[in-house]
C-alpha cells in the first residue's frame, strides 16, 4: 500500500463525484426556468440509485474476474471481499475499496449525462426505472469489456484511458436512442437556456472534476499522470477554440454557451487518449473535437431531426467517437509503455481495434437501451403529458418552483 497514491486517489474520487452535481447545474441552466429542478433531479436520482446499485451488484458485474469476456462475476456482491487490502489486478498501491469508490463516481456520472437528451419531457419515475436497468445491463458490461480483468476489449488491446467508450459513447448513444423514442418536445423553437451563468458554473465544476476523472485513472502520481494532467487541460482549451472558431465563422458571434460546450467537447475527445498521447497531439485532438461537436450539435441534429435537448449525443457520443479514433492515430509508447503505437507511429492495427470497440459499443448500447426503454414503457408512462410539459415539469411532477416572483 502506498499512502501517497491513496491520498491522491481519495482526492481524485471526491472531485469526480462533484462532476454529477456539476451536470445538474450545467444542464439545469440550459433548460427553460420551468424545468430546471426536474432536470437537476435526474442527476440527483443518478447519485442515489447508482451509488446503491454499485455497492450491491454493479461493481461486481463490472470488475469481478470470475465472470466471462462480456460480464463480471457475482463474487463481490454487496462488496464481499472488497476491503482495504489492494487488489493487484487493478492497483497494487491503493485500497481495493477506494478503487471501487473511484469507479462508482464514473457509473453515477454516466447515467446523469444521458439525461441531457430527454430533459424537459421524461417522467421521473420512468427515469429511475430506466437508470436501474441501464446501469446493470449496459454500463456494467461495457465497463467490464474495457477495464475488467478478462474483458474482451481489454484482451483485444483497445485503449480507453478514462472512459471514452465506457462513459461518453455509451451515454451519448443511450441519449440518442431515448431522444428518438421519446420524440421531440412541444414548442422546441421556444426552448432557450434560461440561466447561462448557472451553465458556466456547472461546466467549470465538470472541468474541475475531469482532472480527477482523467488523471485519477492513472491510479498513481507518476510521469504518465502528469502528461494526462497537461493533456486534459490542453484539449479543453483547444476545444473552446475549435468550437468558437467554427461558430464565429458561421454565425459571426462567439457565445458563452459555445465556449463552455467547446471545453466539454475537448474534454470528452481527450478522455480515451489522455494517457497515451503527447501534449502536442492533445492540442489537435481537442481542437478537432470542439469543431466536430459543433457540427454534431448544429448540423447533424437538425439534419436528422431528433431532439437531443442538451446534446448528450452531440457532445459525448460524437466527441467520444472522435476520441477513440484519435487514440488509434496518435497513441505512442513513448508516452506510456503500457499503451501501444497508433497509426501515426507506424502501427495501423491499433486504429482497427479502436474502430471495433466503437462499433461494438454503439451496437450493444443502442440495442439494449432501446429494449430497456420499451420495457419501461410497458410498466409506466415514460413521457410527460402535454399539459405537464407546457406548465413545466418542476411544478407538475415535483411540486416546486426554482424561482418565485415577488408579486405571486
Amino acid at each position: 500500500m502506498h499512502m501517497g497514491d491513496s491520498v491522491f486517489m481519495f482526492f481524485a474520487t471526491l472531485i469526480v463525484w462533484l462532476m454529477t452535481p456539476g451536470v445538474a447545474l450545467f444542464y439545469g441552466g440550459m433548460v427553460r426556468s420551468k424545468n430546471v429542478l426536474s432536470t437537476a433531479m435526474y442527476s440527483m436520482g443518478s447519485i442515489a440509485v447508482v451509488s446503491v446499485l454499485w455497492v450491491l451488484v454493479g461493481y461486481s458485474l463490472a470488475f469481478n474476474p470470475s465472470g466471462n469476456a462480456f460480464i463480471g462475476g457475482f463474487d463481490w456482491v454487496g462488496l464481499k471481499d472488497v476491503g482495504f487490502k489492494p487488489n493487484g489486478d487493478y492497483s497494487e498501491t491503493i485500497p481495493h475499496n477506494l478503487y471501487m469508490m473511484f469507479q462508482l463516481t464514473f457509473a453515477v456520472l454516466t447515467t446523469a449525462l444521458i439525461s441531457g437528451a430527454f430533459a424537459e419531457r421524461m417522467k421521473f419515475g420512468a427515469f429511475i426505472l430506466f437508470t436501474i436497468l441501464w446501469s446493470l445491463l449496459v454500463y456494467a458490461p461495457v465497463a467490464h469489456w474495457v477495464w475488467g480483468v478478462g474483458g474482451w476489449l481489454r484482451e483485444l488491446g483497445t485503449l480507453d484511458f478514462a472512459g471514452g467508450n465506457v462513459v461518453h459513447i455509451s451515454s451519448g448513444v443511450a441519449g440518442l436512442v431515448l431522444a428518438i423514442v421519446l420524440g421531440t418536445r412541444k414548442n422546441t423553437a421556444a426552448a432557450a437556456p434560461h440561466n447561462l451563468p448557472l451553465t458556466l458554473l456547472g461546466g467549470m465544476l465538470i472541468w474541475f472534476g475531469w482532472f480527477g476523472f482523467n488523471v485519477g485513472s492513472t491510479l498513481t502520481l507518476n510521469d504518465v499522470a502528469m502528461t494526462v494532467f497537461i493533456n486534459t487541460s490542453s484539449a479543453a482549451a483547444t476545444g473552446i477554440i475549435g468550437w468558437l472558431g467554427v461558430e464565429w465563422l458561421i454565425t459571426k458571434k462567439p457565445t458563452l454557451l459555445g465556449a463552455v460546450s467547446g471545453a466539454i467537447a475537448g474534454l470528452v475527445a481527450i478522455t480515451p487518449a489522455c494517457g497515451f498521447v503527447t501534449p502536442f497531439a492533445s492540442l489537435l485532438i481537442g481542437l478537432i473535437g470542439g469543431a466536430i461537436c459543433y457540427w454534431g450539435v448544429f448540423w447533424l441534429k437538425i439534419k436528422l431531426g431528433y431532439d437531443d435537448a442538451l446534446d448528450a449525443f452531440g457532445l459525448h457520443g460524437i466527441g467520444g467517437t472522435w476520441g477513440g479514433i484519435a487514440t488509434g492515430l496518435f497513441a505512442t509508447t513513448s508516452v506510456n509503455s503500457g499503451g501501444a503505437d497508433g497509426l501515426f507511429y507506424g502501427d495501423p492495427s491499433l486504429l482497427l481495434k479502436q474502430l471495433v470497440a466503437i462499433v461494438a459499443t454503439y451496437l450493444f448500447v443502442g440495442v439494449v437501451t432501446f429494449i430497456i426503454i420499451k420495457v419501461v414503457s410497458f410498466i409506466t408512462n415514460i413521457r410527460a403529458t402535454d399539459e405537464e410539459e407546457s406548465l413545466g415539469l418542476d411544478i407538475t411532477l415535483h411540486g416546486e418552483r426554482a424561482y418565485h416572483d415577488a408579486s405571486m
